[in-house]
């Protein structure tokens, strides 16, 4: 549906428009795209192949204490999976509220959220911004 160049460019603008009382607080992120996740990937979360939209690996803001930091830290990371994004968007979009929404999922995780509360919390962003 869109060059890899394309999507990434939609993932960095979605980033840079996120609200400044969010995006100043992510710190020390790596944020990537790739076409699929890896088996290895899919065996650690429980997900099907195709099921996995986004991922986030690392150590969730409200978990890091004085100690992070004082070394050098490797960077968490969020991974979009494109392929698999894409599979469920028919236009680009969908496609770029499909990115906004997996990124945003992730970046909630970042922040320490569960789940649940990730979910209610995209139930709110949504209905706000329609």
């Amino acid at each position: 549906m869109a060059t890899l160049d394309k999507f990434e460019e939609m993932v960095q603008n979605i980033f840079e428009k996120l609200p400044k009382v969010f995006g100043e607080k992510v710190d020390n992120v790596h944020i990537v795209v790739e076409d699929s996740p890896s088996s290895d990937t899919i065996k650690k979360v429980c997900s099907g192949k195709s099921a996995l939209l986004g991922l986030y690996q690392g150590i969730p803001l409200t978990q890091r204490g004085s100690w992070y930091g004082m070394y050098p830290t490797i960077p968490d990371t969020i991974t979009l999976y494109k392929n698999n994004i894409e599979a469920v968007c028919t236009t680009e979009n969908d496609l770029y509220d499909r990115i906004e929404e997996v990124l945003l999922h992730e970046i909630g995780h970042y922040f320490g959220m569960s789940e649940t509360q990730v979910r209610n919390a995209m139930k709110h962003y949504q209905s706000s911004t329609n």
